[in-house]
């Protein structure tokens, strides 16, 4: 990514410590008062409904808004907009039955992993660990990438400085204070990054033509019914980001953490009505970029509109945003892998040792990669896609297997890898072009038209519906 240099490095540095510092400080603070295991892991199970909102979207809405749906939007269409926004909220209205059903049967649960283990068994539950872990460890890179990535371009400020600094900072207070530490930082991220949103939808809807007509008169495809991304596009968000979120750790603490079930209820509507429209917006500033431009860089869509009159004020609110919503899903993804290795660890290496310094020890390893990783600043949308269809292959299994007892380990673990299996035969090389099975294994002039220009969508759609075949096998 080209650098545009508006702001000084200097300054960007001061920005990024006072900012990151602030919530280190904020965190360690608070969370003194709250110590102990069930406090680090469910926040003693005490949250109400407005720390439990705020949290729930602080959570979700990472650094990833600011360039996802935009990028997607500009070849996806309106289908990947509402696809993208769609998938971001819609597991936080399943968690209402899920969360439910869950703090019935196992009241005194921590991780969805150990819901998995006790209703189907260890095999499963080792395949369903691995799954999440890796899925969360791709997010972590994600996030830290994305701001390192935004922070260099707007400054031109090292990738490794910021990954440095967002990492050291994060781990340092939710390593201390856990899931305490966690939501209370999350509460104030949350207003930080609301009026910081509200403020720039509202300049992009003042410096441009915002509307429906200005992309139907100049980019009308992303429109048209008969524009065949739009509906594949938005199918694939849509399946891909649910089935991912559904597996997400951060997720499922908060639904143990809160008070009781109306809490949890109330908080899960207003998150899902909050985060909705948010996405929304931002993968329909894409549309407009890609109208005002055609040759727009996908990623840069959104910022092509909000820093084209290269304004100090406005960078220095987008770095101050970014960085708000990358420590609110650093700190949430890091408490989340690290309650899956004190709660879980021990079923798998049955070995006495103290699982919270063992978990910090493998949170510290994994942020290390992480921050290597983030300092390349590659490209890591395919390995994120991957992590996806990993997700998807399971979603179905594993949480309709709650309501269904017909379905044991046998049944759930064959239809899993079933669906893996044939998805990732579908699943598209890194240039989209082909695929294991179709332009490797047989010849892309076997398949029809359809499915040779649609590989990413056929690969999560049969990942995510194909098991459904293996629920019956006695």
């Amino acid at each position: 990514m080209d650098q545009i240099n508006i702001i000084n490095q200097n300054l960007t540095l001061i920005l990024l410590i006072i900012i990151c510092l602030s919530f280190v400080i904020f965190g360690i603070h608070y969370s003194k008062k709250f110590q102990g295991l069930n406090n680090y892991l469910v926040a003693n199970r005490n949250v109400g409904t407005l720390s439990l909102t705020t949290s729930l979207v602080a959570s979700a809405l990472g650094t990833w808004i600011l360039f996802g749906p935009a990028s997607a939007a500009t070849w996806g269409g309106i289908g990947a907009v509402i696809g993208y926004s769609l998938g971001t909220a819609f597991p936080l209205f399943i968690l209402i039955y899920l969360g439910k059903k869950f703090r019935n049967l196992f009241p005194k649960g921590k991780t969805l992993i150990e819901v998995v283990r006790l209703k189907f068994g260890k095999k499963l539950f080792k395949l369903i660990l691995f799954l999440t872990i890796f899925y969360m460890f791709i997010f972590l890179i994600a996030e830290l990438t994305a701001v390192s990535i935004l922070v260099n371009y707007i400054s031109g400020t090292p990738l490794w400085i910021t990954a440095l600094i967002v990492i050291l900072s994060s781990l340092t207070y939710t390593l201390y204070g856990g899931l305490r530490a966690s939501i209370f930082t999350d509460n104030i991220q949350f207003f930080v990054i609301l009026i910081l949103l509200l403020f720039s939808f509202l300049y992009l809807i003042n410096a441009n033509d915002f509307s429906f007509n200005f992309i139907k008169e100049n980019k009308s495809i992303l429109l048209s019914s008969n524009y065949l991304p739009n509906f594949t596009a938005g199918l694939t968000f849509f399946i891909a980001v649910a089935a991912t979120n559904l597996f997400h750790q951060g997720n499922w603490q908060r639904v143990y953490a809160a008070k009781n079930y109306n809490v949890l209820k109330k908080s899960l509507i207003i998150s899902f009505l909050i985060i909705i429209p948010i996405v929304f917006f931002m993968g329909f500033s894409g549309l407009v970029a890609v109208s005002a431009n055609n040759n727009v860089i996908p990623d840069l869509a959104f910022f092509s509109l909000i820093l084209k009159e290269q304004s100090l004020a406005i960078s220095v609110i987008i770095i101050i945003l970014a960085i708000s919503l990358t420590i609110s899903s650093l700190d949430t993804l890091i408490n989340a892998i690290s309650s899956l290795v004190i709660v879980d660890g021990k079923k798998i290496l049955n070995i006495k040792n103290d699982y919270l310094k063992l978990s910090n020890q493998f949170i510290i390893f994994l942020s290390l990669v992480a921050f290597i990783i983030a300092s390349k600043g590659l490209s890591i949308l395919y390995l994120f896609l991957l992590a996806d269809l990993l997700c998807c292959s399971a979603v179905l299994t594993i949480f309709y297997g709650f309501y269904d007892k017909k379905i044991n380990e046998k049944n759930a673990y064959v239809s899993i890898i079933f669906g893996l299996v044939l998805g990732l035969l579908l699943f598209p090389s890194p240039d989209f072009s082909k695929s294991i099975l179709v332009g490797i294994l047989l010849p892309i002039s076997s398949f029809p038209e359809f499915l040779t220009q649609s590989l990413l969508f056929s690969s999560f759609f049969v990942a995510t519906f194909l098991p459904i075949l293996g629920w019956k096998l006695k």
